[in-house]
């Protein structure tokens, strides 16, 4: 299937085409229409029913991936995000009448939401199915159409999604372009209504400004250091499992995975020892043969994972396998915040453990980084998670639980600072994709006269009265 990927070359000419091709077919209205947006995203869903092994079978060649983590993170992720899609997507097409000041009768007042037009999608390697489809749904939702631009590092992944899209939809509405940085960039040179990027933060910045030549709106979906504060009143029972499955779904390659963990100096002992046979119940002793663990996408993050445990003590894993691409379970003691594995975003199954002995030095250790995309507490002390929430700051945050606020789409998902700009997921994915255009209408048949020139202290003096009192 990746022979598929190679064929598919597009030049800076033929960005242009299908650019083009796309503000043509969204100048007719027709993806404006909700009974169409409606037909196209059930029609989403029945695919993806129809090719679950597929899916599964490309997750599995390209990242290990077992059928519960293809099923639950990726396939029944995007089932249930355009099942609420579907549900809400009427009224959020509908105008949304908001209150209208006595100042401004005889009126009524709105909020219309507006598809913005032609938009490009840049998807991650790590969950290449849900962060290439998951935009697109709100994307779809919103009346816009869409130009999806998969990583072409998860290959199969790529493959399979051109197949499925290019040969479902037409091609001026939605459109699968494989290839790689050369067909990324001759795409960043048009001209879009709205470009989404997930993927990592040096990236980032270049999409940013690639944007800006056109001032095109942008949703920016980075990662950085997401720590993991843990006390000494830790739940021993779900509390552990819940860390040991959210650091090491996917290998660790989740971009709101537990990057560290800050845990009280008084249960450091008793945390490793947990996490390590919680570890050793997820996968056995030896998680190489377990069907449950998954790969290093590819040899050059294989590399940089494996220097990464040049510096610091292993407590637990440190086996690494380049020919399969193995890198165990890892749980390190001993690191300094200038080791590179303090540095970076880990991206990998390596945990970092930092003890403190007071939380103010925990919260300052924190907040002298980067701000991360997610942030977890692990306590049963109301006090202690409080604290924590009100004096730092990430994209999101989960209290004794861990990844799952990903699949909350109620919840707002996106980053601050350098983890990201704007959020998505549920009803906030369809106004990410929308301009919310703000509507007045004024009846004719009355008005003050004071608000037109020639303009008199009187009515100055009036229409101050009449601000303050009316508004």
């Amino acid at each position: 299937m990746s022979a598929t990927i190679e064929s598919q070359v597009y030049t800076a000419f033929d960005a242009a085409e299908l650019v083009n091709q796309q503000r043509q077919f969204f100048n007719t209205g027709k993806s404006k229409d909700v009974e169409f947006r409606i037909q196209q995203l059930k029609k989403l869903k029945q695919l993806i029913v129809d090719n679950e092994k597929a899916i599964m079978d490309a997750l599995k060649k390209d990242l290990n991936k077992s059928p519960m983590e293809a099923y639950g993170t990726e396939i029944g992720f995007l089932l249930a995000d355009i099942d609420h899609t579907l549900k809400d997507i009427r009224s959020l097409s509908k105008p949304r009448k908001v209150k209208t000041p006595l100042f401004h009768q005889l009126g009524s007042s709105w909020i219309q939401a507006e598809p913005y037009g032609v938009t490009y999608i840049i998807a991650p390697w790590n969950y290449p199915f849900q962060l290439a489809v998951s935009p697109m749904i709100g994307a779809m939702a919103a009346g816009n159409t869409a130009i999806i631009k998969p990583s072409e590092m998860a290959a199969h992944t790529a493959a399979l999604l051109e197949k499925l899209i290019n040969s479902n939809y037409e091609p001026g509405y939605l459109k699968v372009v494989t290839g790689g940085v050369n067909e990324s960039k001759s795409l960043l040179e048009q001209r879009f209504d709205y470009i989404f990027f997930t993927g990592g933060t040096e990236i980032g910045r270049y999409i940013y400004q690639s944007a800006a030549k056109y001032l095109t709106p942008v949703t920016l979906e980075l990662g950085g250091k997401s720590p993991c504060f843990v006390d000494e009143t830790f739940s021993t029972n779900w509390g552990i499992k819940r860390i040991v499955w959210g650091k090491f779904t996917n290998a660790g390659q989740t971009c709101v995975a537990p990057d560290y963990i800050l845990v009280d100096k008084k249960v450091k002992q008793k945390f490793v020892d947990l996490f390590a046979k919680t570890t050793k119940d997820f996968f056995g002793e030896n998680p190489q043969q377990s069907p449950d663990y998954g790969r290093i996408i590819n040899e050059k993050h294989f590399l940089r994972l494996a220097r990464l445990l040049e510096k610091g003590n292993v407590l637990m894993g440190g086996q690494t396998d380049i020919k399969d691409l193995y890198i165990a379970p890892t749980l390190l003691d001993g690191v300094s915040v200038e080791d590179p594995v303090m540095q970076e975003e880990i991206f990998g199954p390596i945990l970092p453990v930092i003890e403190y002995e007071k939380l103010d030095d925990a919260i300052n250790f924190v907040n002298s980084r980067n701000k991360p995309l997610a942030l977890y507490i692990f306590s049963d002390d109301k006090m202690y998670q409080e604290r924590i929430l009100n004096e730092t700051s990430s994209g999101n945050a989960s209290v004794n639980e861990c990844l799952m606020h990903v699949g909350q789409f109620e919840l707002p998902f996106g980053g601050v600072g350098e983890s990201g700009i704007g959020a998505y997921h549920g009803k906030l994915s369809f106004d990410t994709f929308s301009h919310l255009k703000g509507v007045l209408k004024k009846s004719t048949l009355s008005d003050l006269k004071q608000r037109f020139p020639p303009y008199t202290e009187s009515g100055t003096n009036l229409i101050k009265k009449l601000i303050g009192w009316l508004m």
